[in-house]
């Protein structure tokens, strides 16, 4: 078995990956010599360039870390990658990203963040909490926390709060002290094959957790019963019949005011600056997991206070009295739903137009029927063409069929640049990009756009 502490030199195939980018940083962060490769340029990639890590964009075996002690890959790179060839073909030792987390993980106190919905926001809620509180935690983000601009930092503490990816069932590689799930809908069903498969895996995560430990779970999971562990608290939004809850939610122009609600504790009037009814959920989770590691009252409320968020979590971009611009990462019926409705519920005099770009054929054909009724929730609604990532077109598989399905009568099939052209010339109120593809490059020229009307 390698061990973590030894490795010298490491070599990253996808670094540019949320989840790479944060095992990069870990490695440099410890003097190691790290390099990688990826297929595009992107803000990230620049970040760890300008962080003193190499990252090159051709796939050529000319280009990579000859003397790698260990190479890291991502499970999207395809099988005819030239890189990964040479260092299967040539003996190296080859690790996917869960199993290299769950080295470093083996011999530190964990608490794993794991759920088909809102991991990566309750992941850096519950981060910036250990790190703003003092407690301190080594963090390995699924996104990039808006307060430090990074999807990972250090401490000294032995403590890791991880994102426990269920893709390609890498949670299963993690050993939890604390973990938490947050939802088991059936999604990654080309991994999986059927929704049982889903649930299974996450059934199977909960008895990842070490005796003595604690499982945090949403109330009312499917097969919630089957949920292994010696200790549940199972959280809600505002369900009394949970262990923990939010009781009083006031909101304020985006903002909530609220109590978190324990059987023998209660936090009164704690203030979380984001938008979201499904944040204030999250974060009763979070701070659930933070009394629990007997982080002080005070200090708990004063960092949730201060949280800004996750990029592309109901990111407020453009935030004023007549226009409001939320960006999020939601590409799943559920997600479209509770950002949807959470929007409208904030800005109930807006008129709501969302553009929504589908990520995968695959999803889109599984879940075509939801994603209509969720889109459905807006006022007018903007389709780009689907992203594929890593899957090849399906036929009668488009946005196309999107559209037919929907029956709100303001429903457009546009490219981007057409929706930039469209934001341009029409008044938007309420505004919302949502996708996990490449719908962020459309960001910024958005925003220009609005700020020059």
């Amino acid at each position: 078995m390698i061990d973590i502490k030894e490795i010298q030199k490491i070599y990253f195939i996808g670094i540019g990956g949320i989840g790479m980018s944060a095992l990069a940083r870990y490695f440099k962060f410890h003097g190691k010599e790290v390099s990688g490769y990826d297929k595009t340029e992107t803000v990230l990639t620049k970040q760890l360039v300008s962080e003193g890590i190499e990252v090159h964009y051709e796939d050529n075996v000319d280009l990579l870390m000859k003397d790698a002690q260990v190479v890291v890959y991502t499970p999207a790179v395809p099988k005819d990658h030239k890189e990964i060839n040479y260092y299967q073909q040539h003996g190296y030792t080859i690790l996917k990203r869960s199993d290299v987390l769950g080295l470093i993980t083996k011999s530190s106190f964990n608490i794993c963040v794991a759920g088909t919905h809102g991991k990566t926001t309750i992941t850096t809620m519950i981060a910036h909490i250990l790190r703003h509180s003092g407690y301190g935690c080594n963090a390995f983000l699924g996104g990039i926390a808006v307060n430090y601009n990074s999807n990972f930092w250090s401490n000294e503490r032995n403590v890791c709060v991880v994102e426990a990816d269920e893709y390609d069932r890498s949670f299963l590689k993690l050993n939890p002290d604390v973990a938490v799930i947050t939802a088991m809908d059936a999604d990654h069903l080309d991994i999986y094959g059927t929704a049982e498969e889903v649930e299974n895996a996450f059934i199977e995560f909960s008895g990842k957790v070490k005796p003595g430990g604690l499982l945090i779970n949403k109330l009312g999971l499917k097969r919630e019963k089957e949920l292994k562990g010696d200790k549940h608290i199972k959280y809600s939004l505002q369900s009394h019949n949970a262990d923990a809850y939010a009781e009083n939610i006031k909101t304020d122009f985006g903002s909530y005011a609220f109590d978190v609600i324990l059987k023998d504790w209660k936090l009164e009037n704690v203030v979380l600056n984001m938008g979201g009814m499904h944040n204030v959920e999250n974060v009763t989770a979070a701070i659930t997991a933070a009394h629990y590691l007997a982080i002080e009252d005070d200090k708990i409320k004063k960092a949730v206070a201060d949280f800004k968020g996750v990029k592309r979590r109901f990111e407020y971009i453009v935030k004023n009295k007549k226009q409001v611009y939320i960006d999020d990462y939601a590409h799943h019926p559920e997600e479209l739903k509770a950002l949807i409705s959470s929007a409208k519920n904030l800005f109930p005099d807006l008129k709501c137009t969302v553009v929504f770009q589908p990520h995968l054929f695959s999803r889109t054909r599984d879940f075509a029927n939801e994603f209509a009724m969720s889109l459905d929730l807006a006022d007018e609604i903007i389709l780009l063409p689907i992203y594929p990532a890593r899957e090849l077109p399906m036929q009668g598989v488009t946005s196309e069929m999107l559209i037919n399905k929907m029956k709100k009568e303001k429903k457009y099939l546009l490219s981007k640049e057409e929706t930039l052209k469209w934001i341009g010339e029409n008044e938007t109120g309420l505004l919302i990009t949502a996708g996990a593809g490449d719908i962020d490059t459309l960001v910024q020229p958005i925003k220009n756009s609005i700020e020059n009307k």
